[in-house]
């Protein structure tokens, strides 16, 4: 059963990730949500890594913000893909997060994200999209998805679109 793991580091960034998860959701695909941080529990996130591995995580993403050093702790424990939504909980507004995220040594990828709920939604949709190499009920669904969105675009346009004759 494949599914898609989502950590956070504290409760607070529920109220982002809530996103990414309203997106999985519209798209039926199978996810689990916890808890867990790389400093203040360790030993919990590398025995949840090896779990959910084991019963069929084939993507983790991971958010979190200041310091944000739970998408490569992720990335030491595991070979599957890592997705890391740096977090906005700091004085820096997240630039922090962001530069912990995307500051990987080579050979520890971290797929990163934008900062926030944009950062979120898009680290669904990736591993979604990473998902749907092997899915192809759920590549039919993301390609659908991206036809919607640009009939919407034309749609808008028409509403408001002022030509020159």
């Amino acid at each position: 059963m494949d599914f898609i793991s989502i950590i956070m580091g504290s409760k607070s960034d529920w109220e982002v990730m809530s996103e990414c998860v309203e997106v999985l959701k519209k798209f039926d695909c199978l996810y689990e949500v916890i808890i867990s941080s790389a400093h203040r529990s360790p030993e919990r996130t590398k025995d949840y890594i090896k779990d959910a591995q084991n019963r069929g995580a084939c993507v983790f993403i991971a958010a979190a913000g200041m310091a944000a050093h739970l998408a490569g702790t992720i990335a030491a424990q595991t070979s599957r893909p890592v997705i890391g939504v740096p977090l906005n909980s700091s004085p820096l507004n997240g630039l922090d997060a962001l530069l912990s995220t995307v500051q990987m040594p080579s050979s520890m990828p971290v797929a990163t994200m934008a900062i926030g709920k944009a950062g979120a939604i898009n680290a669904a949709y990736m591993a979604m999209q990473i998902l749907s190499l092997k899915n192809e009920e759920l590549a039919g669904k993301l390609i659908e998805d991206r036809v919607i969105k640009s009939k919407k675009v034309e749609l808008d346009s028409n509403e408001i679109e002022i030509r020159i004759v």
